[in-house]
């Protein structure tokens, strides 16, 4: 039995060569946005290649590569740090960089903490910052559930601030236990009136993105705020946030372990402008 041979008509032919270029369109585009890409992101991904994978994991590599590029996308921004006692011996004059790539303005160190409570590394680091050029400021852990006005005390107890130092800085996360939202905001707002007619200078609020939206951007609207949101999806300051702490994990010379990181936004003369103007 004779095979029938299978024939090709000029139409035929014809989309298959259509199809062909269209295939070809397609990787092409894909190969400019690629090219595009590597380009745009060049410095992060040769830093990514220049750690060393004996001291990294995968997965802190990718949390670098991370910080490395929202730190390069806000090169005209004035980029800082946030320790605490958990950070440990902290060997400041080291302490001049993130990533080794980009400087450091300015940093913020937790001195108490609620109505009692002293960072037991607050004396050092704060005596320690003040040798370096950092512009340096202290913050108040806030405790929901114990007496506002004790706990500003503590605060005014243990600080000294001095020209060029940031003003006080709230830290309010917490939900609290034994009263409700209401009283809450009452005990935070008779916390930074306190504070306020002590050191003569307007408070700032730190908290998380949303504590933030839920309970304090409309009634505390008239303070500075200093907004933590490590989400992989943002890449740039909020214009309605001073302060942005956008990661916990970077790397800071003389620091062990990795650290909370903060971009101002405006410039390192714009964060002058911030600070205590007069002897406190």
């Amino acid at each position: 039995m004779a095979v029938k041979k299978k024939s090709f008509t000029r139409n035929g032919i014809r989309k298959k060569r259509a199809s062909n270029s269209k295939c070809f369109i397609v990787l092409a585009f894909m190969g400019l946005i690629l090219i595009v890409m590597t380009w745009h992101y060049r410095d992060a991904i040769g830093y990514y290649f220049r750690l060393k994978s004996d001291f990294l994991t995968e997965n802190e590599k990718i949390t670098a590569l991370r910080n490395f590029q929202i730190l390069g996308t806000h090169k005209d921004k004035a980029i800082g740090f946030d320790v605490s006692e958990y950070q440990g011996n902290i060997n400041w004059i080291a302490a001049d960089s993130i990533e080794k790539t980009f400087p450091i303005d300015f940093v913020f160190i937790r001195a108490t903490a609620g109505k009692d409570a002293v960072d037991k590394k607050f004396i050092e680091n704060w005596i320690g910052s003040k040798k370096t050029k950092l512009i340096r400021g202290a913050y108040h852990y806030y405790r929901p559930n114990e007496n506002s006005l004790e706990q500003a005390d503590n605060y005014i107890k243990t600080v000294r601030l001095h020209k060029g130092d940031f003003p006080p800085v709230l830290d309010i996360e917490k939900m609290p236990e034994e009263q409700s939202i209401d009283s809450l905001k009452v005990g935070l707002k008779r916390w930074l009136k306190k504070i306020e007619k002590h050191y003569k200078v307007k408070p700032i609020i730190y908290s998380n993105e949303s504590y933030y939206n839920d309970f304090l951007k409309e009634e505390f609207s008239n303070y500075t705020f200093w907004i933590a949101n490590y989400s992989f999806f943002d890449k740039s300051i909020d214009p309605c946030w001073q302060f942005w702490q956008f990661t916990e994990n970077g790397l800071v010379p003389g620091i062990d372990g990795g650290v909370d990181i903060n971009i101002f936004n405006g410039s390192r003369e714009a964060l002058q402008s911030k600070t205590i103007r007069e002897e406190r």
